[in-house]
């Protein structure tokens, strides 16, 4: 369960995490000329915050390198209890 298994097309992905929760990751956003990655929390198809992956008060969170996005897809397991599906 890392971001490998999953392809992007052609620069974004989305996982969906059971029928509430999906994660948007980009690689042409915020870090884009350093090989990094940006992601956005969606519940229930709406931007929202998720405590432990997005600060307070911010719904994106870019500059992240592959293994911090593999950790941030693990813990949408965690919470969610569902595996990533790619959509």
């Amino acid at each position: 369960m890392k971001l490998a298994d999953f392809e992007f097309n052609p620069t974004q992905m989305a996982l969906e995490f059971g029928d509430k929760y999906s994660l948007s990751i980009i690689n042409n956003g915020y870090g884009k000329d350093h090989g990094l990655y940006e992601i956005a929390v969606f519940a229930k198809g709406s931007l929202t915050e998720m405590p432990g992956i997005t600060v307070e008060g911010d719904t994106v969170k870019g500059y992240l390198t592959e293994d911090e996005v593999n950790a941030i897809i693990v813990k949408m397991f965690t919470i969610t209890g569902k595996d990533p599906v790619q959509v």
